[in-house]
């Protein structure tokens, strides 16, 4: 009986020292750094307070950041979850070819995202883009009129969008078809009998009961989008003037390449309180979608 006692609190201790490792080490450090003089090569702590901070929040470079942050998650995760809901409901069918549909679906996913980034620079890029050489051969556009897409900043930021939806359309996919799935089929066959049509069908009965899996979806989703820069990386660099910067690429720019381990930590823990109160006010609609 005491081995059985013990087993239970025992499994969890790989998991609470990864994240106390990995996760709690790193954040203690960016919060010790945040309050000092600390740079690169630097020796010697001294603690200045809030004065890293209080800089922070008087550069433009960083509420230029916060701005396109809320673009970059907001846009990303409404044009996620829209493609995710249709291809759910798609792949849910049956139909020939559905197994090879699903896997052509997850490579984005499964495929690292370094790797798939540098793909679409160069479909993105200003002379070999293949988009502009489509697009000059449909007499769209004229051949030196073509449209920069990562030179230009709402093309940049479009542009970066459209490859991260690209990125995370598989994960939410998979997410709303396990839910699709979970849903009984008896109530969708006597919802047939009633009468209902298909988008009454879609919108009145299964969309509502999945909501906590949307919500659930979309909280993974804005997490994983508000900490990632890898596309935004790889793509501009934070360019063309920071049109594209955004507030992990910006704390990685200032405290790594730029030696500010101060200000670079400041910048991070920015992201925290955002990150709580998003999670908090997601988990919030989920639990009354799920009383209700």
């Amino acid at each position: 009986m005491r081995q059985q006692r013990w087993l239970g609190p025992a499994m969890f201790i790989p998991a609470i020292l990864y994240i106390v490792i990995l996760v709690g080490v790193p954040f203690v450090m960016a919060f010790v750094y945040s309050v000092g003089d600390v740079k690169v090569g630097s020796e010697g702590y001294h603690f200045v307070g809030l004065h890293n901070f209080a800089s922070v929040l008087k550069s433009p470079t960083f509420l230029l950041a916060v701005r396109n942050s809320f673009i970059f998650t907001i846009s990303s995760q409404i044009l996620v979850l829209i493609g995710a809901t249709m291809l759910s409901m798609a792949l849910q069918e049956a139909f020939p070819g559905r197994r090879f549909f699903r896997f052509l679906i997850l490579l984005p996913w499964v495929a690292p995202v370094s790797i798939g980034s540098i793909g679409w620079k160069w479909i993105l890029d200003s002379l070999y883009s293949v988009i502009n050489w489509v697009l000059v051969r449909v007499h769209l556009v004229k051949q030196f009129e073509a449209p920069v897409w990562l030179g230009e900043p709402k093309l940049a930021m479009i542009s970066v969008i459209l490859v991260h939806t690209w990125h995370m359309l598989p994960f939410a996919t998979v997410i709303l078809l396990a839910g699709l799935t979970a849903i009984p089929k008896d109530i969708v066959e006597a919802a047939a009998v009633d009468g209902a049509g298909f988008f009454r069908t879609r919108f009145q009965i299964i969309l509502p009961m999945m909501l906590p899996i949307i919500n659930v979806a979309v909280l993974f989703g804005a997490i994983f989008t508000f900490t990632d820069m890898t596309v935004i990386y790889i793509l501009t660099r934070g360019g063309p003037y920071d049109s594209t910067q955004v507030l992990p690429s910006l704390a990685f720019f200032t405290g790594i390449l730029g030696s500010d381990l101060a200000e670079g930590a400041a910048i991070s823990i920015f992201l925290v309180p955002l990150l709580v109160i998003a999670a908090w006010l997601v988990l919030r609609s989920a639990h009354r979608a799920e009383v209700t």
